[in-house]
């Protein structure tokens, strides 16, 4: 087993090049795949403390985003369909057809948006701390969108003072109620990259305004209903809040676990429980079958559908159903 490079080993980042555009993935373990999204302006080294544990059950991939990592930073479609079809263009290419799919923050709407496109490649959906179940986002991120941000980031960002917010922040970080500032801190120094900044401010726009997150799951939340849903969250989120958890709606195969005495990155405050919530949840879950009338009855009746206008048996409506 390749361990983290924090630990002293070797990295193990591999890459391909898809459509033109090089990117990097870390990939692990052996077993059902594991498709490991992270979030914005942050890179597949986000899943380092749990990467082991999860390879010990899943063939874990977890990519660096196009934009992010080591992956290439063009000026190019960073819209939630881009990169779901990115995610599946790449899992073609390692042979890989059907995968559980894990996203973080950004990652977590990536993680939405691949299941919607491509249901019959899904087969269960992990929420950590997700985007897109609703507007509410911190004040940070919605003011990447905001006119001048570039130039405010590259003077933000100029190498005389880096050094010292960085460490300011991370130094800040060891106080529990301020632990994702360390995480913050990356991202900041990541900023400084002009292509990097480019990325984000594009990525940003595709899906929130000053508003808020205008792109959300709200409208096709109902399709979980065919496919094993897991979310997870920190209570002390000041990212993205807690409420937004319980914004799908739970069925039988769908379970929410908030950590508590966690923050924005729960697998990163949390790591053993983590991997024990996903190991648990995959083992007990059966994988979703794909199957397109229960798809196409689902969308017929939209949210308006109880439980009981779809039969999971055969995919038809049931009488109750009929309008």
């Amino acid at each position: 087993m390749v361990l983290p490079p924090e630990r002293g080993a070797v990295d193990d980042v591999d890459y391909v090049v898809v459509h033109g555009y090089r990117r990097a993935y870390r990939m692990r373990g052996s077993g059902p795949p594991l498709l490991l999204l992270h979030g914005m302006a942050c890179d597949s080294t986000t899943w380092f403390p749990v990467m082991d544990q999860l390879a010990e059950h899943f063939t874990v991939i977890a990519p660096d985003l196009l934009g992010h990592g080591e992956s290439d930073k063009p000026n190019a479609d960073y819209s939630l369909g881009g990169f779901a079809n990115g995610m599946r263009d790449l899992l073609t290419i390692l042979g890989i057809d059907k995968v559980t799919v894990a996203g973080h923050s950004f990652g977590g709407g990536v993680a939405m948006q691949f299941a919607y496109q491509f249901p019959e490649r899904t087969e269960r959906v992990v929420l950590v701390s997700s985007g897109g179940l609703g507007p509410e986002v911190t004040p940070l991120i919605r003011a990447l969108t905001l006119p001048g941000v570039g130039l405010g980031m590259r003077l933000a960002t100029l190498k005389p003072w880096r050094g010292g917010v960085a460490g300011t922040m991370r130094a800040l970080s060891r106080v529990p109620a301020a632990r994702d500032l360390d995480e913050v801190a990356a991202i900041y120094e990541r900023l400084a990259d002009p292509a990097t900044t480019l990325a984000i401010r594009r990525l940003t726009r595709t899906v929130l305004d000053w508003d808020g997150q205008f792109v959300t799951m709200a409208d096709r939340a109902y399709l979980t209903r065919l496919m094993p849903l897991l979310v997870v969250w920190g209570r002390n989120d000041r990212v993205i809040p807690v409420e937004h958890a319980q914004r799908l709606p739970l069925m039988e195969n769908s379970h929410v676990h908030v950590f508590e005495d966690s923050g924005h990155f729960p697998h990163k405050d949390h790591p053993d429980e983590f991997a024990r919530v996903v190991i648990d949840f995959c083992r007990i879950q059966a994988p979703a079958q794909y199957h397109r009338g229960k798809w196409r009855a689902l969308l017929r009746r939209g949210d308006q559908a109880g439980l009981a206008s779809v039969s999971l048996s055969d995919g038809r409506e049931s009488p109750s159903a009929v309008s």
